[in-house]
């Protein structure tokens, strides 16, 4: 029976090193935000290699999970970003899925963000949509699902993988917590404008120590218009477990 994991995830957190993560487990094959050329499409949006994008997935958002319940391995890690699914697009395959959430702080998403892109909004920070998600799922399975800070998982790499995978009802596996630097042909064609510091990763890094500088007055805004969704799920999220005595 295949596993699947949809970890949903806003931009600018450390999902491409959870995806980096999972990857290297020799049970696991991953995908990389296949809803995105839709959401482009949609919302015609100018992102960074915006054309790539486009030309590189399916633009209709049922072709999206045709393709990913076709996928044939033990485990399928779905690296899911919630700004990516718009209203018009369905939500019961979801159901198919083993449902997780990775957060991040508004602020420090915002503060990442803006040196990517300039322009941002609410909606495109995923912490509504987020929260949507999760609220959905929890309402399914009658308690909350997985939840982990990204800045916990930096804090605590094998005490927060081991906590997610008992979560997900899978074992975890030592080689999660390390990965060869580079590129991977999984990843997606935006890679070059994005993933220049996962790609010459090989682990999880130590969290950042120094506070970000405060936010524009705009940024602020969306901040805390983002602050209770992203409170919403951080009540609930994991703490390590950790190791057993040998």
């Amino acid at each position: 029976m295949t596993v699947r994991v949809a970890m949903w995830s806003g931009p600018r957190n450390i999902s491409t090193a959870m995806m980096r993560s999972f990857e290297n487990r020799p049970d696991c094959a991953v995908v990389d935000e296949p809803f995105y050329a839709a959401y482009l499409a949609h919302t015609e949006l100018d992102h960074p290699l915006a054309n790539e994008v486009l030309a590189s997935q399916p633009w209709d958002w049922r072709e999206v999970v045709a393709g990913l319940d076709a996928i044939a391995a033990p485990l399928v890690y779905e690296k899911q970003m919630a700004h990516h699914m718009l209203p018009e697009f369905g939500l019961d395959w979801t159901a198919r899925r083993r449902n997780a959430f990775l957060i991040r702080d508004p602020a420090e998403v915002l503060a990442s963000y803006t040196a990517k892109r300039g322009a941002v909004t609410l909606d495109d920070i995923g912490a509504v949509q987020q929260r949507e998600l999760f609220e959905r799922e929890a309402d399914r399975l009658g308690r909350a699902p997985p939840v982990v800070r990204g800045a916990d998982v930096l804090a605590d790499p094998p005490g927060l993988l081991r906590a997610l995978c008992a979560a997900l009802g899978i074992p975890f596996r030592d080689e999660m917590l390390a990965w060869p630097a580079g590129r991977r042909t999984s990843d997606g064609v935006w890679a070059p404008a994005w993933y220049d510091a996962v790609e010459r990763s090989t682990g999880f890094e130590a969290p950042e120590r120094r506070p970000y500088p405060p936010l524009p007055d705009a940024l602020q805004r969306i901040a805390d218009a983002a602050r209770p969704h992203y409170e919403a799920l951080a009540r609930y999220a994991l703490a390590p477990v950790p190791a057993l005595d040998r």
